[in-house]
């Protein structure tokens, strides 16, 4: 019919990015979002002394306090949209809401904080979300062997563990990539829930 578009609308897809306070959530979705990023960036005050930890980030100033929201379109079929948790256990009840209907996760982990991931890694291994973990490099700080980090945390074998910067496009992209891989892994494992095979799924391939 004349004027109509033929053009394939692209399955939207919901991934979380999480994991703890100041850890990169909001600048790994602002760095691979092609739109325009929502976020909830609040100032940090004098109300959370004492309840949220700063150590070893003593210099941020503010903080999300609701989600982080951005997309990427992988190819004509697939867009990923992008929901960031606020990091503070005090927000966690906003999880579930952020959580379902997600297809998987991406947990960012400071290693310079390493045991602020703990919450998430808990959440998620405990809801059954398929995860990757990416341990964010931060200048200044010293680089953390991924197996390490993997022992540090008890995390199973199949769980990938990687390296990334979450300020780099490239890094963030092979995160995301990751994690498709891992969950198209789980999904054509027979008993759903097999470990991940690298390259099962769509590439990430937005430039």
């Amino acid at each position: 019919m004349s004027g109509r578009c033929d053009r394939a609308v692209p399955l939207a897809v919901k991934i979380v990015v999480s994991g703890g306070l100041g850890v990169g959530k909001t600048t790994f979705i602002g760095a691979i979002s092609e739109v325009g990023t929502v976020d909830s960036e609040a100032a940090i005050t004098q109300v959370s002394v004492g309840v949220d930890s700063l150590d070893g980030i003593e210099s941020k100033t503010t903080t999300t306090v609701a989600l982080d929201f951005g997309r990427i379109t992988l190819d004509p079929t697939i867009a990923l949209y992008l929901f960031g948790t606020p990091g503070q256990g005090r927000f966690s009840f906003l999880w579930d809401d952020l959580v379902e209907g997600a297809l998987g996760t991406v947990v960012l982990a400071d290693p310079r904080r390493i045991e602020e991931c703990f919450p998430a890694v808990d959440y998620f291994g405990t809801h059954g979300t398929p995860f990757v973990l990416a341990v964010n490099r931060f200048d200044g700080a010293e680089r953390c062997d991924p197996e390490a980090v993997r022992e540090a945390l008890g995390l199973r074998v199949e769980v990938p563990v990687l390296e990334c910067d979450a300020r780099e496009r490239a890094s963030v992209r092979n995160v995301l990539g990751a994690l498709m891989d891992e969950v198209a892994g789980l999904r054509a494992a027979p008993t759903g829930g097999g470990p991940a095979t690298q390259g099962e799924a769509h590439a990430v391939t937005a430039g």
